[in-house]
């Protein structure tokens, strides 16, 4: 049993994970990097160009897990292809979208290289996706696994509570069984409900580490956060001004607007017009179709017809005035350059009436996470090719994320105590304090963080 995290960095970036198990060979996730461009944005595919791929399964449809599934679906032609159905209708629109921002990034960078994938390329791609349901084990030719399959590989998907589709892997493989936790939440959200993951008889559990150089804070409550946002919009427009918070298009957006109708239903603020990106809408769509067909809370909701949000698009925006008693909830959640959060920020960040809002997570080396970070009156750049700026506006931190915290990933751990825990998908300071706490905790059990790119045996 083999295992190589393609990641090139240990970071939360383009996440993809090969494993070779009872004979066959496989990859969990392709996603893409969003601080790269061209090959440096992909995993590291070519570690495994010459090992035929038996299946690709996809956890889920953020970008840094799907966003390159047709370059490995085109250097891995015979490999199918799984992921459960929400999964699939939120991918194939977020990679349609990646197709048309690559398109535009060619005009800007030059050169043939983008896009790495075509419209019609996406379209074949989805064509041959296989949907799988929670719960039911299926074998990696497809099939609903019956005890002839006992001897090969069988997964099954379980639901992660991250975003809507967003599942854990469960692998049984020559005898063990290996979890991959993908990217999870063990708390209630305001739409997504916690995740449902196995609680025993696991042997090898491959763990993310998103929130682990973050403690939770004794007394946070979600009820008491959000009671928290809807006082700091009400202040923020009691001082004449407008509040931008950057969302991630899909999960974040949703959660923001289903917050919203709770703050309207309760009374705690009146109605106020707010705006999303033109992706936050198509991903907000599919959240209203499937709202009665998911596990979720708030299952009869239909945001787009409670909220009745105005959408903004790239060419939009430079139109759109600055204007207060509004609430701008924009892609993308780290703010990178030329999209809706960054352009709307540079607009905001030198005037003290409005705010900044940051609801989740933000690599620190991203225009967001710089922001965040920053000192009032300290000059910072948002775009490197625009003059700095001195930040002057309000700006709060509000705990909102959809990844699990430490405490309850190490909580996860220890039900389990599994032979190997495998640490990825976090920064250094996350995966090393994940690492030192789980070592300490469970000395029975083996706590591997895999070198990018290098083969280890599990």
């Amino acid at each position: 049993m083999k295992f190589t995290n393609l990641t090139r960095r240990t970071e939360i970036g383009a996440n993809s994970y090969y494993l070779e198990a009872g004979g066959h060979r496989l990859v969990l996730d392709c996603g893409m990097h969003p601080k790269f461009e061209g090959e440096d944005a992909l995993p590291n595919f070519k570690l495994i160009a010459d090992r035929p791929l038996d299946a690709i399964i996809i956890s889920h449809s953020h970008q840094d897990h799907i966003g390159t599934l047709p370059v490995l679906m085109r250097r891995q032609p015979k490999a199918r292809v799984f992921m459960s159905e929400a999964t699939a209708e939120i991918g194939c629109t977020l990679l349609h979208n990646s197709v048309n921002v690559m398109t535009r990034q060619r005009e800007q960078l030059g050169g043939a290289l983008y896009p790495l994938f075509t419209h019609r390329e996406t379209d074949r791609a989805a064509d041959v996706w296989h949907w799988c349901p929670m719960h039911q084990s299926i074998s990696l030719s497809g099939e609903h696994a019956t005890e002839r399959h006992t001897n090969g590989v069988t997964f099954q998907f379980f639901d992660a509570g991250h975003v809507l589709g967003s599942t854990g892997i469960l692998l049984h493989a020559e005898g063990r069984t290996i979890f991959y936790t993908g990217d999870v939440n063990f708390e209630d959200q305001t739409i997504a409900p916690a995740a449902i993951f196995p609680e025993d008889k696991i042997n090898i559990l491959i763990m993310e580490c998103t929130r682990g150089d973050h403690a939770q804070p004794a007394a946070w409550t979600r009820a008491g956060e959000e009671r928290r946002l809807a006082e700091a919009i009400d202040e923020a427009f009691r001082r004449g001004g407008c509040i931008l918070i950057p969302v991630f298009a899909l999960g974040k957006t949703q959660e923001i607007l289903a917050m919203f109708y709770k703050f309207h239903r309760e009374r705690l603020l009146p109605d106020f017009p707010i705006y999303i990106g033109g992706l936050s809408l198509k991903m907000t769509e599919i959240y209203d179709r499937c709202a009665n067909m998911s596990r979720r809370q708030l299952p009869r909701l239909q945001l787009l017809n409670q909220l009745r949000p105005f959408v903004l698009n790239a060419e939009t925006i430079h139109g759109e005035s600055v204007r207060a008693h509004r609430v701008y909830a924009l892609s993308s959640g780290m703010m990178m350059r030329r999209t809706l959060s960054n352009i709307f920020a540079r607009r905001i960040v030198e005037n003290p009436r409005h705010s900044i809002f940051f609801v989740g997570y933000a690599d620190p080396q991203s225009p967001a996470g710089v922001l965040r970070n920053s000192q009032p009156g300290e000059e910072i750049s948002l775009d490197l090719d625009e003059s700095a700026q001195r930040v002057r506006c309000n700006i709060e931190q509000f705990q909102f994320s959809a990844h699990a915290s430490r405490e309850s990933l190490i909580a996860y751990a220890r039900r389990l105590s599994p032979k190997r825990i495998v640490l990825v998908h976090g920064d250094p300071p996350a995966v090393e304090w994940m690492r030192a706490t789980l070592a300490a905790g469970l000395p029975d059990s083996e706590i591997i963080v895999p070198t990018p790119g290098v083969e280890i045996e599990l």
